[in-house]
């Protein structure tokens, strides 16, 4: 009788732990969705790198029938074609219960990262997953969306150089429409 209690218990706890983690993935998402619009702002990247601190414009759009979210990133003034320019596009998407993201650097490569939400529904934080692709050149490793109002977030990118030494990348982006 204590083993059908035991049994019951590790069952009810595994359903409960499964169903925040798909509500806290569906959460997350659509407060990513929120974002969708036109961004521009400073980029700071630590340690510095010359001509690295630029005004970036930024684009995120729901698509798929609000199954996907396009993220797309350019220096301002650029040519908008993206096969002579640096113009990495990241994919969020929920998968089941997990809230992902797929990252096509110009470095060649596609980190997979894994997000989670804040309690308080302002951040979502995405862990390293695994990557497709060289790393030869580095890769994204870990990114962190904090929406500080309707109008106003960050973006912080963690970019792993050749030798694990990682270079931070902070986005404070305005919506411009």
């Amino acid at each position: 009788m204590i083993s059908v209690r035991m049994t019951i218990a590790a069952a009810l706890l595994l359903l409960t732990t499964a169903a925040f983690a798909q509500s806290n993935a569906q959460t997350s998402f659509d407060e990513m969705k929120t974002l969708a619009g036109s961004w521009e702002g400073k980029v700071t990247v630590v340690p510095p790198v010359p001509d690295m601190d630029k005004l970036m414009h930024i684009s995120m759009r729901v698509t798929s029938r609000g199954h996907a979210i396009v993220h797309e990133m350019q220096e301002v003034g650029t040519p908008e074609d993206p096969s002579h320019y640096d113009h990495p596009v990241t994919m969020f998407y929920l998968d089941g219960s997990q809230l992902l993201l797929t990252h096509y650097c110009d470095a060649g490569n596609r980190p997979r990262m894994s997000g989670k939400g804040s309690l308080d529904g302002k951040t979502v934080e995405f862990d390293f997953v695994d990557v497709s692709g060289s790393t030869e050149y580095g890769h994204m490793h870990h990114v962190v969306f904090t929406a500080i109002d309707a109008n106003h977030h960050t973006e912080d990118w963690t970019y792993m150089m050749p030798g694990d030494k990682p270079m931070h990348a902070h986005f404070d982006l305005q919506r411009t429409k």
